[in-house]
């Protein structure tokens, strides 16, 4: 019986193999031998932390983390913030209780500080880090490098010339290399060497320039991810130590530049009340203009606040505020936000005693600056019900004859003031926080006549008028003063971001427009068929990739060899012969070393 012969690949290492000669068959009890399976070496811990660090730092995974962190910011904007509006984020709580909980458990409602956001923040900066730094350290030992040596063969390069000229090889070759260098010695145009060969198939001794250019593709690339570096590093330095305030300051009045004297207010994680400026500032008086023609009627045409400073030395300076000119004090800028409408409000309940009295806020709601605005009267006497105003102020108000007003222009020329009455619980004591500008009238009794309807009072400046159902009386002060609500925003990376960003477009447009080639020049002495003596020059150039301006680069460069002979052109180039073989290995050395350095 003949065996059946085991087929072993030529070259394979035995141990590889399955069913080796030397195993021996297998007895009958046993059964046929099962093949043994390959011996593959293992990756241990410190090759699979290679292999993951290797991952990490690939600019494929530094995109994928870019894009991931662009998607892990998209809840910040879409859902209530808790450090912007905890009001919000407990309304959010409230109307949806089972989604809202499981949000907030994976710190949707702190999308910027959270665990997994921060995460990404981090491994995309290291990510740039592990691709940067061997990238930096191979660009400066490229930068040490000089250019190729000459090659033996330029027909087969895609961009070639030569021409005879009566200069000597010496004259052509120092006219080339300053052509290529540039005019700047200092920033030359291509890095170039100069050198001489010996007699080599067929050729006598030549001279030659080898010239390479295109570093700054790579230094435009370094620089644009060091830019985008520096941009995470500000932008989280910005959002740890920035502060932001916002505050309504009336005409009159001012405010300071502390924490507790703003309506809201948004800080960083690292941010400390001490770091504030003692500054202050007062609202000395505010203008408006409204266009008054019929074609852009009641259009507004400019805002300016006039406010007098007061540094932290106790100096003081006038300045103002226009939309989009913001006011900049110890590197803060407080911007006009809006305005609108503050009337002075006294409220007095049943028993005579003043319950209320202050400045009211009036939020505008269309162009003719018809604004809503909100009283809560909680302090009251005893055995009185709580108050609660909710109307309209009309700058230029138009009483129609079914009662209704409206206002037809933004300027205070017939100012009007229309409320509606409620009492009850305001609410105030339950310890949850309330809208200012918001009357939750769920709990409420408004004030109704007889046929069911709600009493609307109107209140014209200087006017008292008395509550319904006995709850006092409302009183609208003579003047109404107008109010701007100011934005303050301080953030140390501005300066930063946009350096940065500059720096990134910098680099970007240095890496994509920057051309990488490589010229040779070779130039011998010869005789022309008359016997006179000249010299022979030949260029070729080569380029990464596809390179419409080589040719271009190729042709100058021959154009700046002195003396060159009449009737002479690139066109004369002798044909290669199909059948030839490169017996040089530089072209081949030079393909690899710009495929390793790219």
């Amino acid at each position: 019986m003949s065996e059946k012969a085991t087929y072993r690949p030529e070259g394979i290492n035995d141990a590889f193999v399955e069913g080796r000669a030397d195993a021996g068959p297998s007895s009958p009890a046993e059964g046929p031998a099962k093949p043994a399976g390959p011996n593959l070496p293992t990756l241990g811990w410190r090759g699979m932390l290679r292999w993951t660090w290797r991952q990490l730092t690939s600019m494929r995974v530094a995109l994928m983390l870019l894009m991931l962190l662009a998607v892990a910011a998209v809840p910040g904007s879409v859902l209530p913030q808790r450090s912007q509006d905890a009001a919000a984020v407990l309304e959010y709580l409230g109307d949806h209780p089972t989604l809202g909980e499981w949000l907030d458990r994976f710190g949707f409602f702190e999308v910027y500080s959270s665990v997994w956001f921060s995460a990404i923040y981090i491994l995309l900066f290291v990510s740039l880090v592990g691709c940067i730094v061997p990238r930096t350290l191979a660009h400066a030992r490229n930068l040490r490098n000089r250019p190729p040596k000459t090659p033996v063969r330029f027909g087969r390069f895609p961009a070639t010339a030569e021409a005879s000229t009566t200069a000597s090889p010496d004259e052509v070759v120092e006219a080339v290399a300053g052509h290529l260098r540039g005019p700047l010695r200092r920033l030359p145009t291509f890095r170039v060497d100069v050198g001489s060969e010996e007699p080599r198939l067929g050729r006598p001794a030549t001279r030659t320039v080898a010239a390479e250019r295109g570093y700054l593709r790579e230094t435009g690339n370094l620089v644009f991810h060091l830019a985008l570096l520096g941009l995470l590093v500000s932008v989280a330095l910005g959002q740890l130590l920035h502060y932001r305030g916002q505050a309504i300051v009336t005409e009159g009045r001012g405010f300071a530049n502390a924490v507790v004297d703003y309506d809201t207010f948004d800080k960083g994680a690292w941010f400390q009340p001490s770091s504030l400026s003692p500054f202050s500032m007062t609202l000395d008086s505010f203008d408006s203009e409204f266009a008054s023609d019929t074609v852009a009627f009641a259009q507004a045409r400019d805002f300016t606040a006039h406010v007098t400073v007061t540094e932290p030395d106790g100096g003081q300076h006038s300045d103002q505020i226009k939309v989009n000119s913001p006011l900049t004090v110890d590197g803060a800028k407080i911007y006009l936000q809006g305005n609108g409408f503050a009337p002075e409000i006294t409220v007095k309940d049943g028993a005579g005693e003043m319950a209320f009295s202050g400045r009211v806020p009036f939020l505008p709601e269309d162009t003719m600056y018809t604004s809503r605005g909100v009283v809560k009267v909680p302090d009251v006497s005893d055995g009185q019900e709580q108050i609660g105003l909710v109307g309209y102020f009309l700058p230029t108000a138009v009483v129609e004859a079914d009662g209704s007003a409206r206002s037809v222009f933004p300027q205070p020329q017939n100012p009007l003031m229309v409320l509606e009455v409620f009492r009850g619980d305001l609410g105030l004591d339950d310890g949850v926080p309330q809208n200012v500008y918001r009357l939750d009238t769920a709990s409420l009794t408004p004030s109704t006549d007889e046929d069911g309807e709600t009493i609307k009072l109107l209140v014209k400046p200087g006017e008292t008028v008395e509550l319904p159902d006995g709850l006092g009386t409302v009183t609208l002060g003579e003047a109404v003063p107008r109010y701007v609500a100011l934005d303050l925003r301080y953030d140390p990376s501005l300066a930063w971001v946009l350096t940065f960003s500059l720096l990134a477009l910098a680099g970007l447009a240095v890496s994509l427009f920057t051309p990488r080639r490589r010229v040779w020049v070779r130039s011998w002495e010869t005789t022309d068929d008359d016997g006179r003596a000249v010299t022979h020059v030949e260029l070729a150039g080569l380029a990464r990739g596809d390179d419409a301006g080589l040719q271009r680069e190729v042709d100058k460069a021959l154009a700046a060899v002195p003396g060159l002979a009449d009737g002479t052109s690139d066109d004369d180039k002798p044909d290669d012969k199909p059948d030839d073989k490169p017996d040089d290995d530089q072209l081949a050395a030079d393909h690899q070393r710009t495929a390793t350095e790219d």
